[in-house]
């Protein structure tokens, strides 16, 4: 036996570089999964709720209305019309998400939660972006709702980056760290 071979797995730990490929990487597949959910209920939605249509979901409560986002985030802009406002959004969008994934590239494998975080918000940002290019806008349709007051609408790309977002902001308050505290 020669005693000098080494695996792959082995030259990896000792150069420091990460031994799990990038596919077998739990964010990808949670960013890949949200694209997925959004993209299909999206589908769903354009295909059985005609535009602007109420689907009552929970009474006083939650709906189903298919609406379209050719705004930004909250519908800004939406109501707001100049030459290639579809494009325009789109590219801001591209590079904002590239700005995240350049964030998310940087952390260190430890940062476990930031890096779940940073999955829900890149996987919502493509699901969205993916409508821009698409479809020159975003397609809403969770009607949250109390009596009169309505929420904007939302899909499942928008409840990934909210949620995201919240799970970042808790790590930032020390919400995922496990160290033990010395008495």
């Amino acid at each position: 036996m020669d005693e000098t071979r080494t695996t792959s797995q082995d030259q990896g730990a000792t150069s420091g570089a990460p031994t799990a490929p990038l596919i077998g990487r739990l964010e990808i597949w949670i960013a890949v999964a949200i694209v997925l959910l959004d993209q299909v209920t999206k589908a769903v939605v354009r295909a059985r709720v005609p535009l602007h249509d109420d689907v009552e979901v929970i009474r006083g409560m939650l709906g189903i209305t298919y609406v379209r986002n050719s705004g930004a985030a909250f519908g800004l802009f939406n109501t707001i019309d100049f030459p290639f406002k579809s494009a325009v959004i789109a590219v801001v969008a591209a590079v904002a998400l590239v700005a995240i994934a350049a964030y998310a590239a940087r952390l260190a494998p430890a940062q476990k939660m930031a890096r779940v975080g940073l999955a829900f918000i890149l996987g919502g940002a493509v699901g969205n972006l993916v409508d821009r290019i698409a479809l020159g806008y975003v397609v809403d349709f969770v009607d949250a709702y109390w009596r009169s007051y309505h929420f904007w609408a939302f899909n499942v790309a928008d409840s990934a980056i909210t949620t995201g977002v919240v799970v970042m902001v808790l790590d930032m308050l020390g919400l995922g760290s496990h160290a033990s505290k010395t008495v």
